[in-house]
């Protein structure tokens, strides 16, 4: 039989590349708002993080969701992702 292909992305803050369903996906919506996308299901541009508060933090410093967004994303979006995360 063959294998199934096992989707990849590499996570902003550690920038490993890790199986999709291991980490977290950050979505921008068409209006523009910023949350996290448990289901990985939801419309709009994406990024994806590991499932830690090191992670976020590092991608945090570096700006690199940011970048991802081509936006600027408020330390309050940042707060509440990382509540969501060390729940």
């Amino acid at each position: 039989m063959k294998q199934k292909k096992i989707p990849m992305r590499r996570c902003c803050g550690c920038n490993e590349q890790k199986p999709k369903k291991e980490l977290i996906r950050v979505v921008r919506s068409p209006e523009g708002e910023i949350s996290l996308d448990l289901t990985g299901k939801a419309s709009g541009r994406g990024a994806y993080i590991c499932n830690s508060l090191d992670c976020l933090k590092k991608a945090r410093k570096s700006h690199r969701i940011d970048r991802t967004f081509e936006i600027t994303v408020s330390d309050e979006i940042y707060d509440r992702m990382e509540d969501e995360i060390s729940k």
